[in-house]
């Protein structure tokens, strides 16, 4: 068991991803609650870089009362799941290494920034280990998003150098994504260790990919597959996740699909169509509250692009 163990992990490692920028529905980040709200903010400065993908954040809402959302219908909604309904307002932001320049930086990623509302559904499958989820994210690529007046009003709030190149960003385009998730937990030891596989399809405007992997727990952990009551009141766990991804598209790269007006994107064939990310962290967790701690790399997503790396915080709790 050790030896599947291990290997299954190296290769997750040696080819690794994750199809969003924001991944809040893997087992490892679960509030056992049907009413939370957390907030997810990842940004290259915990990784002393501002490049690339350059900052994100999630505010993440759960509530019984959600599932009455119409956007429910097109989601996946097995019987005897327990199902977990909630909403997202998600924002992402990129730039490329030399942001203070005006110009066109060429053989570089484009300025781009996202909004989405994002509606999004998980079934947990408490016999068989497993959780399905589902999400469609509605919104706007472009300058409608305010990437480059929330990246300018922070780097001059922290002193930082200002971005001159927005005026370079992808064009306004419509974001419209349907993703689907399936985890499914392979090993469990005692309250001390987990390892589940994990895959994943989005299609859309912004992203269409698939990817699959591995993550893994290791402290004091509850079972996250379980309807049973959490046995500990106060969790501590470092956890790794590693994924290989093939992409289709990235409109954060080569422009929306119906707006052709954007003055620089990536080619088709300057996209990186197998890439890798890691990602490992640390979570603290008590009965009403959820505090964690991310970092995650990724290999580069385009001809002479560079490896990216950036950190992250996510705060939750219970209501």
């Amino acid at each position: 068991m050790v030896k599947t163990i291990l290997f299954t992990f190296i290769i997750g490692l040696g080819f690794s991803t994750y199809a969003q920028k924001i991944d809040h529905t893997s087992s490892f980040r679960e509030i056992k609650s049907t009413s939370y709200f957390r907030f997810n903010y990842d940004n290259d400065y915990f990784a002393s870089a501002d490049k690339n993908y350059t900052q994100g954040y999630q505010l993440e809402l759960v509530l019984p009362f959600l599932k009455k959302n119409p956007a429910n219908f097109l989601f996946l909604q097995p019987k005897n799941n327990q199902l977990i309904y909630g909403l997202a307002v998600e924002h992402i932001g990129f730039t490329p290494d030399d942001y203070e320049s005006r110009e066109i930086q060429v053989g570089d990623r484009p300025f781009a920034a996202a909004i989405m509302l994002k509606s999004f559904l998980v079934a947990k499958d408490t016999i068989n280990s497993s959780r399905l989820v589902s999400a469609l994210s509605l919104g706007i690529i472009g300058p409608g998003a305010f990437g480059e007046e929330m990246q300018r009003s922070i780097h001059k709030a922290t002193g930082n150098k200002i971005p001159y190149g927005w005026r370079n960003q992808i064009k306004n385009d419509l974001v419209l994504n349907y993703q689907l998730g399936y985890e499914k937990q392979f090993f469990r030891y005692a309250d001390f260790f987990s390892l589940q596989g994990q895959s994943e399809i989005n299609l859309g405007t912004l992203f269409t990919n698939a990817s699959i992997g591995a993550n893994a727990m290791l402290g004091i952990i509850n079972n996250g597959f379980s309807s049973v009551k959490n046995k500990n009141k106060f969790e501590v766990y470092a956890f790794a996740q590693s994924l290989i991804k093939l992409i289709g598209y990235d409109a954060s790269l080569q422009g929306g699909l119906f707006n052709n007006d954007s003055v620089y994107t990536i080619t088709s064939s300057e996209v990186k169509r197998l890439t890798g990310q890691v990602n490992f962290g640390l979570v603290v967790k008590t009965k009403t509250l959820y505090f964690e701690y991310t970092r995650t790399t990724t290999t580069p997503e385009f001809e002479g692009g560079d490896v990216a790396n950036w950190g992250g915080i996510k705060v939750g709790f219970t209501f």
